[in-house]
């Protein structure tokens, strides 16, 4: 029984062997496959000497962004979350009063946050800054604009 396991264990490596021999042959014969695109989107600067080159993302507004980058830590409702980690509360953030606090959090980061912001253009971080900052509970009038957000860059 043992002898035969072994058999075909040998078979199998060999079947599996001699088709990846195949399938390197035919891709060393195949033309050359078309490069992948390019990375475009935001620069992302240097984080510990590291370049980041991601895409950006492509809501159009605010609270399309909120949804899709923020709310996944900070909750839909905003209220944080903890557990493995503690993400806080944007609602009713008083931290949120200064527009300039706000921006450097999102493209910088702050302890635990990643800065997301690098991922964005100029004019999407000034929309999820002035969503967060006129919603969920938050007042602040004053709008970001993204000649802001430039100088924050």
């Amino acid at each position: 029984m043992q002898m035969k396991r072994t058999s075909n264990i040998l078979t199998l490596s060999m079947a599996l062997a001699a088709g990846s021999i195949a399938a390197s042959a035919d891709a060393q014969s195949a033309p050359e496959a078309a490069a992948p695109a390019p990375l475009t989107g935001v620069h992302g600067g240097d984080l510990d000497g590291a370049f980041i080159n991601a895409r950006s993302f492509s809501e159009p507004d605010g609270e399309k962004l909120y949804r899709r980058v923020c709310a996944g830590c900070h909750m839909p409702d905003a209220r944080g979350a903890q557990g493995a980690g503690m993400y806080p509360a944007l609602a009713g953030n008083r931290n949120l009063a200064s527009a300039d606090y706000a921006i450097y959090v999102v493209v910088k980061g702050l302890h635990g946050m990643p800065g997301v912001g690098r991922m964005m253009t100029d004019a999407q971080v000034a929309d999820v800054v002035n969503y967060v900052r006129t919603h969920f509970g938050n007042r602040y009038g004053d709008k970001v604009t993204a000649a802001q957000v430039g100088t924050v860059r």
